[in-house]
């Protein structure tokens, strides 16, 4: 039986959107990717403040996903610290990316407030920086606020911050121009990619030493694509130099086994940050845009005809276990549509790639009966899997927190016009 959803910006204007033919086939479960296995809760993610509340009417998605999710994440965390399973992770770092986004195009300053009330509690007033060990690739990434802090507001203690941060990548460990995940074992993460290089994008961008940061930035993205990106242009998860000691690793090659989509989704954002960014004469100007129209000529390819979505391992839509990951979706979403904008790809070819893509979110996103909105058919904290199986069925739990900041990445910028209004 199909369901019709339908959108409202506010309460205004409605319009009938069908899943019909989109989620109910080739094993995909009865629901934007819903197989049975969903949790409600988990240990990872915090629901919120249980007296969180909002005026967006119950079953009703809203026709504009930016302004109603960034509030409902402010709502169900008037302290972001509190969101998660530590209180200082890469998860507020990435959220914050599009909060200061849309805090830009809408002019609006609770954005910024609440960024800074949080980064706040993470550095004292004579710029200390204060958040988590600088021992693996995750801490580095809520490192971008400290320098977006700075652009915005020009507080020293900021950009003091941000320095003792870079400081720290100097010393830190890598092997063959990609740094390790977590600085004990010869690991590389395709996630680490975007850890650590968008805090040296913004770091170039809003405190200095661009010239540092541009190029360990290139040597990592470089890096990683000479070693985990294939000739159809996807991106594998990881490698490693001790394929004996890590179980997911072919023994031979050193290179996990698939394609998971949130692992090339976080490359596939820092790639055209960089880009937006990185001066075309630089020597790895080219080589880099090289790397990114290739993977991005590779997802049109696996994008899925019946949705507009991407699968959980990006390349096996067919296998009946597999489903549309909104996570991974959304986070493809943006990198094509951020492409389209830089005028890095072809619009007329791309921009119904990344209009599709973001068609095929809305139906993971319902109002909850305190007028929140939730993110369902996700997956949380997923890590390097063996194999096929043990990527699709980690279990799906609501509100998964990578899956809510990717949409709301994707939201901002496909939304872009209606927010400047």
């Amino acid at each position: 039986m199909c369901s019709r959803y339908k959108y409202s910006f506010y309460g205004s204007k409605q319009s009938s959107y069908s899943t019909c033919n989109r989620y109910g086939s080739r094993g995909r479960g009865n629901y934007a990717g819903y197989s049975g296995d969903y949790h409600p809760l988990s240990a990872n993610t915090s629901q919120g403040v249980p007296e969180a509340k909002l005026g967006y009417t119950p079953g009703v998605t809203p026709e504009y996903l930016a302004i109603p999710l960034s509030e409902t994440v402010m709502t169900r965390y008037p302290d972001y610290r509190m969101a998660y399973w530590k209180d200082y992770t890469y998860v507020q770092g990435y959220m914050f990316e599009a909060m200061d986004r849309l805090g830009q195009l809408t002019g609006d300053s609770r954005y910024l407030e609440y960024i800074k009330k949080y980064i706040d509690h993470f550095v004292d007033e004579a710029g200390n920086y204060k958040g988590g060990g600088l021992t693996n690739l995750d801490n580095f990434m809520t490192g971008s606020a400290f320098c977006t802090l700075y652009g915005r507001t020009g507080d020293e203690k900021y950009k003091k911050a941000a320095l003792q941060i870079l400081k720290a990548v100097d010393q830190y460990p890598s092997s063959d121009g990609q740094f390790w995940h977590g600085n004990r074992s010869p690991n590389m993460w395709i996630d680490g990619v975007f850890m650590m290089q968008m805090f040296l994008i913004r770091c170039a961008q809003y405190v200095g030493e661009a010239d540092y940061c541009y190029d360990v930035a290139c040597r990592n993205i470089i890096a990683a694509a000479r070693h985990l990106q294939r000739p159809d242009g996807l991106i594998l998860h990881a490698w490693t130099t001790e394929p004996e000691k890590a179980v997911w690793a072919d023994k031979t090659t050193g290179l996990s086994p698939e394609v998971w989509s949130e692992g090339m989704g976080w490359y596939t954002l820092v790639v055209p940050e960089l880009l937006a960014l990185l001066p075309t004469t630089h020597p790895n100007y080219q080589q880099v845009l090289g790397i990114y129209l290739k993977m991005c000529k590779g997802l049109k390819e696996v994008q899925d005809k019946k949705t507009g979505g991407w699968f959980m391992v990006v390349d096996k839509g067919d296998n009946p276990l597999n489903f549309v990951d909104p996570s991974g979706t959304a986070m493809f979403v943006y990198s094509i549509q951020r492409g389209v904008e830089l005028g890095l790809l072809k619009a007329k070819e791309y921009t119904p790639v990344a209009y599709r893509g973001y068609q095929s979110l809305f139906p993971f996103i319902q109002v909850n009966d305190r007028g929140l909105l939730d993110v369902i058919g996700a997956c949380d904290g997923v890590v390097i899997k063996k194999n096929f199986v043990e990527y699709v069925t980690v279990p799906k739990i609501l509100n998964a927190k990578e899956a809510v900041a990717g949409i709301l990445w994707a939201a901002v910028i496909m939304e872009t016009e209606q927010l400047k209004k």
